[in-house]
């Protein structure tokens, strides 16, 4: 039995003149610790079918089940990583990290233990007692990695988390969260532009079509070490041409729609 399962998932949004359409009957199985990777054009519904799952939009019709229960509302059971780090900024890295504890009941002391466990986990010890405003936008968000990763949660849900950094903390953040998925395994749904970044995360990359979002393609991703040497490899780049070669098509036809509409 898949740990998430998506039937016929139709998301359509209320508008001014017409509704828009962004997901139409989407079909998807996801295994417990997989790390699928989705990308497709702008618009095409991936951030829309991760709202879905965390429960912060409704669908329109069609399900969506964690162990076979539907889910509703947003849970502790899906933890959200956003774009921009969404930092209490009046609490220290510390103080953020142990929020998800506190809201959990661990007394003081335990949650500030396993806050700095997490925090060593994405290389800022030395950083604790630092509020968002003095950290680097790439040390917020591996602040926001350690809050997501001490929440516990069945399923990890991350919405282009390093999509506005620059291109070298980019790719150390993806050798981080590489390491940290090998070791604890966590099932996780992972939303990018970025195909590399898409295929060296990923165990599955999920293609989209244009709008209304479907899922066009589902690649298996080789079982094998992801060190830098990965992104060098033939298999790596006969994947990235294929996973081009598909969405290069859907992000035309995304392009002719914005034109006529």
């Amino acid at each position: 039995m898949a740990l998430l399962a998506v039937k016929d998932l139709t998301k359509t949004f209320a508008t001014g003149h017409k509704p828009i359409s962004a997901l139409e009957k989407l079909n998807l199985d996801i295994d417990e610790h997989e790390f699928v990777s989705l990308v497709g054009p702008s618009g095409c519904g991936k951030s829309t079918f991760l709202h879905l799952v965390g429960g912060f939009e409704q669908a329109t019709s069609g399900t969506i089940t964690l162990r076979d229960r539907p889910i509703g509302r947003p849970g502790p059971d899906r933890g959200m990583m956003f774009q921009d780090s969404s930092l209490f900024p009046w609490l220290t890295a510390l103080q953020n990290v142990s929020w998800p504890l506190e809201m959990k009941g661990l007394p003081k002391r335990d949650r500030h233990a396993k806050a700095r466990d997490y925090l060593n986990r994405v290389h800022l010890s030395r950083y604790v007692d630092l509020y968002p405003a003095e950290l680097s936008g790439g040390m917020r968000q591996r602040v926001a990695l350690a809050r997501l990763l001490a929440l516990d949660s069945e399923v990890l849900l991350m919405d282009e988390p390093f999509g506005a950094l620059d291109s070298q903390t980019r790719e150390l953040l993806q050798e981080e969260l590489q390491a940290i998925w090998r070791r604890d395994r966590k099932t996780a749904l992972f939303v990018t532009h970025d195909i590399d970044e898409a295929i060296y995360l990923g165990t599955r990359v999920l293609v989209f079509t244009a709008r209304p979002g479907r899922i066009k393609a589902d690649f298996r991703m080789p079982d094998v070490d992801r060190s830098g040497d990965f992104r060098k490899s033939e298999e790596y780049l006969r994947m990235r041409v294929k996973i081009w070669d598909l969405l290069r098509d859907e992000v035309l036809k995304a392009r002719v729609l914005e034109e006529t509409t």
